[in-house]
């Protein structure tokens, strides 16, 4: 192969020789191979719905009281109690009085009630409620209004339900009169008179008397597909529009919970809304569950895709107690004796989903309004869980029972939350020596790591678990959507049609964060009450989601280097000390490249050329000294070398703070580096984070660990080409392998058919800084008509869409001109779909 042409093959090896990048103006030849086309999963791309970021309550869930049964406590958000987000009103002091109680609830599920007691008769006696920031009317619409009641004593005239702009000047409302001593439901129909985005609902109790009310809400009929209890139609579309094969609920950490008491049970979450049990969300605010399992299914099957619910693996979260700031508990597994028990409520959730309406548990989905069975596939059992063996046990325990009782369900199990290191790889261990049929992996990686890792499933066994990509997404600098993001995720979603028959389906997380009330960035649909704001990257899946296949046509890309591209500059090596939120002292470093000393620092005098990056630092009695608490502090030096082999040698002492010691090394640059970060995460563990383009991820296994004050710890850093040994007083303490800072491709590219349709789809993707001549080469896969619609999005790498601004990047659709063998000039920084038609034109 010449110095100027490189070729990257994407059948079952990514990439042979060397990659070009950056600016310059390149050219590549694309060639389909038809005739060694490979089924491919019919159920690749799909959507992953969990209640985080307000995506359900406030979100997804048309429901538009807020803490409609009173059961928000400070369990919840430690500002809340159970009358938050309501507000007394009064036509006169102490007039009223509001209380919350639980001696004679609605339903044992919904335990506490709001109890209004009118002294004085007025007017303006009750309470209101805003909704989650706003209640937003459409005038003419029509809502329902409906809530239970119960007179405790007296005789209260009636209950009035009025819907009020910000001022109070009414928008419409309704009255009801017979109330009873026994919970009563009250049920009516609003239609507003005009427009209001900042509603608000009050509920006025005439004459005097004493009224428990409870469950009070207003939903809008105009749901999506006009489903009682459902969904805002604008954001449910946004959703359907993907054309998603596939959804994963409920979750994510919400499935397996904060703690035993709080693992997402199935059961609670169906029939009345008024009987389901609301709970604590692990993200720190409540779930009522009106968005349960039914609403879930049938959202599904209203959008042609396949339900896969998330059922814990009789494990909690291993980070239960972190969520609330407490004391961490830890996973914990539901008690072995209770485990048949647990069992028996999945094998009723498979009834419930398949099984005939004169079953048991069919006959309570049909009592819902869905006699037919929704037709489960698949069934995820646990999420990212620690591959403990507490979790080992049960998730054996559990695929086993439904395997021998369900083998039509597909079970598929998790391999922890990290795409490498110990969880990983003891979870890979399981899965194989047990047999499991299907595994989910997770990665939040920065672009780079996408770019770097489209081989990934090349090497996969075939006869080992099919993969569940089930989380996934690029985080850039500041965890934003941009098209860099975008980019990166749409090359690796060519890899997953490359490799479609062994991923079998992936989805990206998380869904929605309402604007205002996210607790995870970057999320693929950002929301406020009014509007969805999708990003570049739900484009990009959109995109694909439209324009999938079940077969993958083996695609082959040459790219011929520029003659006037210079060579690559030697580069530099760099050594980083630091610390976070820590003060420390460092001595002795030896650095060695190769066999030759390069490097011994005493810090006996002065410093040799150290570039100081932040927090303060100085040499005290031949040590060199961070005394600040910045999170990091870091200076850094640089030294010739070529990363192949070399060796960082030191001692270090922790004289205060939080955690330990950061030991950087590979420093091409301040935004790419490795650390060596030793007492990290609250001094609980020792890890290699790596960082590329600024923006740091762990890599490697992680050893549990901390770093003990005033006493002199010994360092020790070996990398001898891509692999890394670091040592703590002499003992090995991590052994791994990394890629480094390796030149990834600029392109990539995939080819599906569409076997339904015949149809031929072509993807490209690039982040060049040039626009590139690709060659497309499509005789094997001709006949095909001469035009055809490509669909491009493209701009710049570190644009996003943002909400309240014009999209910065929006796909383009054309029609464009195509033969067996033509050019295509490809965009820098962009994706392109090109889809072929085979049949006839009209």
């Amino acid at each position: 192969m010449n110095q100027r042409t490189s070729k990257i093959l994407f059948v079952g090896i990514v990439l042979v020789g060397c990659l070009v990048s950056g600016g310059w103006a390149q050219t590549i030849t694309v060639t389909v191979q038809a005739d060694q086309a490979k089924p491919i999963s019919k159920d690749l791309f799909g959507i992953f719905s969990e209640d985080i970021n307000y995506a359900a309550d406030g979100g997804l869930y048309a429901e538009l009281v807020q803490n409609r049964s009173f059961e928000y406590s400070r369990g919840d958000n430690r500002n809340w109690n159970a009358l938050s987000h309501w507000t007394l009103l009064e036509s006169g002091p102490d007039q009223v009085a509001v209380t919350v109680e639980s001696d004679q609830p609605l339903h044992p599920n919904n335990p506490h009630y709001a109890v209004l007691t009118v002294n004085e008769a007025g007017t303006r006696n009750g309470l209101s409620n805003g909704g989650f920031g706003g209640i937003v009317l459409k005038g003419g619409d029509p809502y329902d209004v409906s809530l239970f009641a119960r007179v405790i004593s007296g005789n209260p005239d009636g209950i009035t339900v009025r819907l009020e702009d910000p001022q109070g000047q009414p928008l419409g409302q309704v009255q009801w009169t017979a109330l009873k001593k026994e919970w009563t439901k009250h049920t009516a129909m609003i239609e507003p008179k005009a427009d209001e985005t900042y509603a608000r609902l009050a509920v006025l109790i005439s004459g005097t008397g004493t009224v428990a009310l409870d469950m009070i809400s207003l939903f809008p009929q105009k749901t999506f597909k006009n489903r009682p209890n459902g969904l805002r139609p604008g954001l449910a579309q946004t959703l359907a529009d993907m054309k998603p094969a596939f959804m994963r609920f409920p979750g994510g950490c919400v499935a397996h919970g904060d703690g035993l008491e709080n693992m997402y049970r199935w059961k609670d979450t169906i029939g009345p809304v008024e009987q389901r049990k609301a709970k604590r969300n692990i993200w720190r605010y409540h779930q009522t569950l009106g968005l349960g399992y039914f609403e879930y299914f049938q959202f599904c099957e209203d959008i042609g895709a396949k339900p896969i619910p998330v059922v814990p693996a009789g494990v909690c979260c291993q980070n239960s107690g972190n969520y609330l700031n407490l004391v961490p508990r830890g996973q914990r597994g539901i008690p072995m004796d209770e485990m048949d028990d647990y069992l028996q409520e999945i094998f009723d959730l498979i009834e419930w989903a398949n099984g005939p309406a004169t079953s048991t548990w069919g006959a309570k989905r049909a009592e819902a309004g869905h006699p037919e069975p929704f037709g489960l596939e698949y069934l995820a059992v646990g999420n990212e869980d620690a591959q403990t063996p507490v979790f080992q046990e049960r998730f054996k325990m559990i695929y086993d029972a439904v395997k021998a009782k369900h083998p039509e369900i597909t079970v598929i199990g998790n391999v922890g939350p990290f795409p490498d290191g110990r969880e990983f790889e003891i979870g890979w261990a399981f899965a194989r020596e047990h047999d499991i049929e299907m595994v989910a992996e997770h990665y939040y990686r920065p672009p780079q790591w996408f770019w770097s890792n489209l081989e990934r499933y090349d090497s996969y066994g075939r006869s080992q678990a099919e993969v569940f990509v089930s989380e996934y997404a690029a985080h850039d600098t500041g965890r934003r959507t941009t098209l860099r993001s975008a980019l990166a995720e749409a090359a690796m979603m060519t890899a997953f049609e490359r490799n479609g028959d062994i991923v079998r389906m992936v989805c990206y997380a998380p869904l929605f964060g309402k604007i205002g009330n996210t607790q995870w960035n970057p999320d693929l649909i950002y929301f406020t009450n009014t509007e969805a704001a999708p990003t570049i990257n739900y484009e990009v899946q959109k995109l694909f989601g439209n324009n999938a296949g079940d077969e993958y046509l083996p695609t082959a890309m040459t790219v011929e280097k520029p003659a006037d591209q210079p060579d690559e500059t030697p580069v530099r090596n760099g050594v980083l000390l630091g610390t976070w939120q820590t003060q420390a002292r460092y001595d002795d470093l030896t650095i060695v490249s190769g066999t030759d000393t390069v490097l011994e620092e005493s810090f006996e005098r002065r410093t040799r050329n150290w570039n100081v990056l932040s927090g303060q630092w100085r040499v005290d009695n031949g040590t060199y000294v961070q005394t600040s608490d910045q999170t990091p502090a870091l200076s850094m030096l640089t030294f010739e070398d070529d990363h192949t082999h070399y060796t960082v040698a030191l001692r270090a002492m922790k004289t205060g703070g939080d955690e330990g010691f950061l030991i950087g090394f590979g420093a091409l640059d301040t935004d790419h580096y490795y650390w060596l970060n030793l007492g990290g995460w609250d001094n609980t563990r020792h890890q290699i984070e790596k960082s590329v383009g600024g923006v740091r991820s762990p890599v490697g296994p992680s050893v549990q660990g901390r770093i003990e004050s005033n006493r002199w710890y010994e360092i020790k850093i070996q990398v001898v080409q891509n692999r890394i040994q670091c040592y703590l007083d002499g003992r090995l303490i991590i052994n791994m392998t990394d890629r480094g800072f390796e030149q990834t491709p600029d392109f990539a590219a995939s080819t599906v058919r569409d076997t339904a349709t015949g149809d031929i789809i072509v993807k490209l993707v690039s982040k060049a800084d040039a626009p590139t001549t690709v060659t497309l080469d499509l005789r094997s896969v001709a006949p095909f008509n001469s035009k055809a619609v490509c669909t491009a999005l493209s701009g710049d790498p570190m644009a996003e869409n943002r909400h309240g601004r014009e999209p910065a990047v929006r796909p383009t659709v054309s029609e464009i001109q195509v033969s067996e063998i033509f050019d295509y000039a490809l965009r820098p920084h962009s994706l392109a779909v090109i889809r072929l038609s085979t049949r006839p034109r009209q």
